[in-house]
Formats: structure tokens, sequence, C-alpha cells
């Protein structure tokens, strides 16, 4: 019987430490050997996990497999016309998928999708050439349900040889270098002024995952598997403890638009770093320049009454970074009223829309949809430039945009 229960005891103590075992381990991350990879927040943070999963930032960039790519591949909605002689057609041969040019119905060129970047409002691709990306002329839109020129390219002609450099991964990738890594990432920075004109495939780390938010967490995770009872997050960023600034930069960093000098490699910034010591704008966000609605949201933001005169205004105010943005608009105007109490509007704008109706949507008159000047599109066959349009973070008053 004694035999017995230190049998029992044993297998116990076996399968208590197997499953407490550091999945991070045997990871090795391209970024450093202090980084555990974001599989490694499975086994403490479940419900962000799987919420980060399916967010778009989480797939701002992935292999482009049949799973991840949009469009149609299949049916007859998956051709552009260049011209009477010239066409594009989206193929699928197998696993994978290619844009095929042919010419006077000759296939003259092939390239197959390797990378996808985006997912919510549109997707574009790259294929890879000597050891970098280009991206494909043709992006699928989901405003339209369709494919179109990607943005910038040419409606009458197939065109293939823009390069998708490094610094387009930085908002877009947790990691891409032209240099293998296996040091702790202290030791990255020592080298972080990458010239080199190449990506190495095994350095991509896609999308933006956990650490690229919260810091590297190898020592995070060894801590808490070792001491299950300690609650208070150890060898991590949590935002809750950055002040504003150090939130809004690390909100900036990618969404402060593309136009500033670039001092360091972006893929360098920890949460908590100052923004200006890796990207510093050329513009002040106080002046009255009329910012694109496309990678600009915190410069637009920066430019309204709400956010001047809040001193707790910032981006986690209104979205949670672990999800996409709510579609449920009456959800923002929650956060709108717990400042705008007992706001009426005038007998002008209650004519337009009846006040209830408005105090459950705030976002459509104060925050509205508008076109890119940075991004439009033409469809197969068609020389008119179609708008990307997207909501303005610039809170304010829009008198046209009720109407």
């Amino acid at each position: 019987m004694e035999k017995t229960r230190i049998l029992f005891a044993f297998i116990l103590f076996t399968v208590v430490f197997t499953s407490c075992k550091n999945s991070s381990d045997d990871y090795i991350d391209p970024r450093g050997t202090d980084y555990a990879g974001s599989e490694s927040c499975i086994q403490c943070h479940q419900t962000q996990y799987d919420m980060a999963l399916k967010s778009s930032h989480f797939k701002a960039t992935a292999p482009a497999t049949l799973e991840n790519v949009l469009g149609d591949f299949d049916k007859g909605n998956h051709t552009f016309i260049y011209d009477k002689d010239t066409k594009l057609v989206m193929e699928k041969h197998g696993d994978s998928l290619f844009q095929i040019l042919y010419k006077n119905g000759k296939e003259v060129q092939a390239h197959k999708f390797e990378i996808i970047f985006g997912t919510k409002h549109a997707q574009t691709s790259v294929y890879w050439r000597e050891n970098n990306t280009y991206e494909l002329p043709i992006s699928y839109y989901n405003s339209i349900n369709n494919w179109a020129t990607s943005p910038g390219f040419p409606a009458d002609k197939p065109y293939f040889d823009r390069m998708v450099v490094k610094d387009c991964y930085s908002c877009h990738a947790s990691n891409a270098s032209s240099r293998d890594v296996n040091q702790n990432s202290a030791e990255k920075n020592m080298m972080s002024m990458d010239v080199e004109d190449i990506i190495k495939k095994e350095t991509i780390v896609y999308g933006i995952d956990c650490e690229r938010c919260h810091g590297p967490a190898k020592k995070h995770v060894e801590f808490h598997l070792k001491n299950p009872n300690v609650k208070i997050a150890n060898s991590i960023t949590s935002f809750k403890n950055l002040n504003k600034q150090q939130r809004l930069d690390a909100c900036a960093l990618c969404h402060a638009g593309n136009d500033g000098m670039k001092l360091k490699s972006r893929f360098d910034f920890k949460p908590g770093d100052n923004l200006s010591e890796f990207y510093r704008a050329t513009r002040s966000i106080t002046d009255t320049a009329q910012f694109d609605v496309h990678g600009n949201q915190f410069r637009l933001m920066a430019q309204s009454k709400c956010f001047i005169n809040s001193e707790k205004m910032d981006c986690i105010t209104c979205h949670n970074p672990h999800e996409n943005a709510s579609k449920n608009m009456a959800s923002y105007s929650k956060i709108c009223m717990s400042c705008h109490q007992g706001l009426k509007h005038n007998e002008k704008t209650q004519k337009i829309m009846p006040e209830k109706l408005m105090a459950s949507n705030c976002v459509e008159c104060h925050m509205p949809k508008k076109a890119s000047g940075a991004i439009k599109f033409q469809l197969s066959s068609s020389k008119q430039l179609s708008e990307y349009i997207l909501r303005t973070h610039k809170i304010g008053i829009y008198p046209m945009a009720a109407k």
C-alpha cells in the first residue's frame, strides 16, 4: 500500500512538473534569446491571446496560405484586364496562389503570393525575389469585395518591381532582418543600423505579436511559472504602469504617419521608450496640416479639442489593443458621453437626426468617414480612381457629416 502511495505521488509530481514546463525553453526567437514567443503567453493569458489572434494587429502580416489570402480565385471574378491583349489572373495551383500575367493568351510571368499585408480593410501581397520582397500589382479590397490595383500601381500596364523594404515590415511585423540573431536583444541593439538591402525569411516574426507591445517575455514567463501565486507582473511591461506619453508613443510608433525622419529601427523600440529617439516628425501635431486618414490616427486625434483638453485621453481610452475596433457605435458614444453629459444639439442638427439616435452614434457625425489622399485604386478596365474610405480620428464638428 505504501509503495502504491509513493508511486501515485511520483506520477502526480511528474504530471504537474510537465504541465508547468516552460514551453519557450526550446524556442529560439529571431529577435534574441530574451524573447519567449507569443505562444508562451497562452499558459496564463488565454483570453487575451485568443482575442489578439483574431485581431488586425496579429494579422498585419502572415504567410500567404489558402486560409489567409482574401479574394476569389475560383469563379469569374478573378481577372484584371489591362488592355485587350493583357490580363492578370489570380489562380490557385494546388496549395499555392499566383498572379499570372498573360499576353495574347500566353503566360509570360507568374508570381506567387508569399506574404500578405493586412486583412481588415484591404489586403496586398508580396513575392520573394533575390532575398527581397516585391509587391504584387493587384490587391483585394473589402469595401468592393473585388480585386483592384495595389495603391499607386498603374491600371494600364502590369508592374512587378516595387520593393517592399524592411521599414515597411516595421509596422506590419514584429521582426524582419538581414542578419541571423542568436543573442539577447540588448546585444542586438548594437547592430540595429541594419542597412543591407536583403531580408532573411527566417528572421520574420509575422504580425504585431504580444512581445512587440509588451517587450521581451522570457524572464517574465520563467518567473511566473516558478512563482504562480505572484499576481504582480514581473519582468514585463504593462501599459497600466506607463504614463500617458509612453502609452501614446507605443501606438504612435505605427499610427502617426510615415513622413518623418527615422533615427533608429522601429523594431528596436520597446514600450516605455521615447519615440523621438527613434522617429522624428517633420511637422508639429499642433499645426493645421491635413493629415491623411490612413496611418495618421494619432496625429489626427492630437489635433482634436477632446484630446487637447483632456489629461487622460489616449488611444486605449476607446480601443482595446487586443482586439479589433468595435463595430458597435453605441459603445463609443458611452465613452463620449462620460465627458459630454447633458450636451444638447441645436435645433438645426436635431432636424437632421433625432436626439436619441445621435446620443448612440456620436462618431458618425464627429468622426466621419473620409477618403484617403494616400491610397486610391482602379478596377479592371476602368480609368476612374476609386477612393479608399476610413474613419477620421480628428474629433470635431463636421457640418456636412450628418446630411
